[in-house]
């Protein structure tokens, strides 16, 4: 029983390792082709590794990289819209760029006068801003400023 037993587990071993073998050859072209039967001689033995794939990880992986993309999105998003508010106030009548001269004025202020600076959402909650997203949102706002009552 036992000789059995260790007769099929030899057997099971041996058809893992022959189970992984990869052969290069060129074809007429010159071009590599890469396979586990080789139709023409010589053919070179590869030693290639292969291993198991965790899911989880590629789930991580995979989530971390949406986040990553819709980040982007966002940013886009925003530069767009701030592009398009940039065109629309070099339209402004001269009344109106007083008036939000004085408002980004106010904002700028705001913003450099704040301790802790956030942005709210859709859904009407605060996301506190990190140091360099603050350093970016003030220099937006000087920006913005510098537009508005700043003639060209």
């Amino acid at each position: 029983m036992r000789r059995m037993q260790a007769i099929i587990a030899g057997l099971l071993l041996s058809g893992v390792a022959l189970g992984g073998e990869v052969y290069v050859t060129k074809d007429a072209k010159g071009n590599p082709v890469y396979t586990d039967r080789p139709a023409t001689l010589p053919a070179e033995k590869l030693d290639v590794q292969s291993g198991t794939t965790d899911p989880v990880e590629v789930q991580a992986r995979y989530d971390e990289q949406m986040k990553k993309y819709a980040a982007d999105s966002e940013s886009s998003a925003k530069a767009k819209a701030q592009a398009a508010e940039a065109a629309k106030a070099r339209e402004l009548t001269a009344d109106d760029r007083a008036k939000r001269c004085i408002a980004e004025r106010e904002r700028y202020e705001a913003t450099m006068n704040a301790i802790r600076v956030y942005e709210e959402g859709p859904d009407g909650q605060r996301r506190y801003l990190s140091s360099e997203e603050i350093d970016t949102a003030r220099a937006n706002a000087r920006k913005a400023m510098d537009e508005f009552c700043n003639p060209e």
